[in-house]
């Protein structure tokens, strides 16, 4: 049975354009994502759903719905609801149904939507009850004892939840036992120690979760980082490595934070320049 990718969206959330856009100034990125009234981007939290013959694997589960009204309000959170339950369910998909879920790290911002939304006096629970987990090391022993820096980023309650769980693979190098042939990962440490980055094998070329490394088309430019990214430089270096390795086997980007677009293929100019290019806005049982 062929493998097909669908792209399904989880919570939105907007976010400050100054702080996603890192050091690029302001008339430059206002033309890529038009700002608010109050200078936040609006970007999607966008998840990948891979039916690989019986198996339903889901590729990160965005923001979710885990934060009390306040929170929701701080960060920016658009839904009350968990959008990412919806847009499986429309898709065909239970919570249930879900057989492994893969987390590039353990930000709230790909990984709260593990978890149920938030209900007055009750505690969290794992979305998806028989569901695999798989994260890197490194990220998880970062979420485990944040840094300063990120700990704001991170879920306390996650962890104890995973560990309680006890369906839990922590990946050391590029291949998962759960996943299998046909998946390896790409790992970064620009954005936060241990970012794993997801590749597809499929016909007509890779197809990488792109996660924080490269959150969205304009961030395919290789000077453009964030704010939030740990060591920009350092990122961009592992940016470049992967963008010309992906020019090279016809490869393509699955964008998690790009409000508009879901997978774009990666080419280069005249000028050496990177680029996305044939993007495609969603994606429905793609086969290819």
């Amino acid at each position: 049975m062929a493998r097909t990718l669908t792209s399904v969206l989880g919570n939105s959330q907007r976010l400050d354009g100054g702080a996603m856009f890192g050091n690029a100034p302001r008339a430059m990125w206002e033309r890529w994502i038009p700002p608010d009234d109050q200078h936040r981007i609006p970007l999607a939290c966008r998840c990948l759903l891979v039916r690989d013959g019986d198996r339903r694997l889901l590729f990160e589960t965005g923001i979710g719905a885990f934060f009390e009204p306040a929170l929701r309000e701080r960060y920016g959170v658009v839904e009350d609801r968990h959008v990412l339950l919806g847009s499986l369910a429309a898709a065909g998909v239970a919570a249930d149904d879900v057989d492994v879920v893969v987390l590039s790290h353990l930000h709230f911002d790909h990984a709260g939507g593990a978890l149920t939304a938030w209900q007055a006096g009750a505690a969290p629970a794992l979305a998806f009850p028989r569901a695999t987990f798989v994260v890197g090391r490194a990220a998880w022993e970062r979420a485990r004892a944040p840094h300063p820096r990120d700990r704001a980023s991170f879920i306390p309650a996650l962890v104890p939840l995973l560990e309680a769980h006890g369906r839990l693979e922590i990946v050391d190098g590029d291949r998962s036992e759960v996943l299998g042939d046909g998946y390896r990962f790409h790992h970064s440490d620009g954005h936060t120690p241990g970012l794993l980055l997801a590749e597809i094998a499929m016909p007509a070329g890779p197809v990488v979760f792109a996660a924080d490394l490269i959150p969205g088309r304009p961030w395919v430019h290789l000077p453009i980082t964030m704010g939030y990214d740990r060591y920009p430089e350092l990122l961009i270096d592992e940016k470049g490595r992967l963008l010309g390795d992906l020019v090279a086997r016809g490869g393509r980007l699955f964008f998690t934070h790009d409000p508009d677009i879901a997978l774009s293929r990666v080419a280069r100019d005249e000028r050496g320049r990177y680029l996305p290019v044939d993007d495609q806005p969603t994606l429905v049982d793609l086969a290819a």
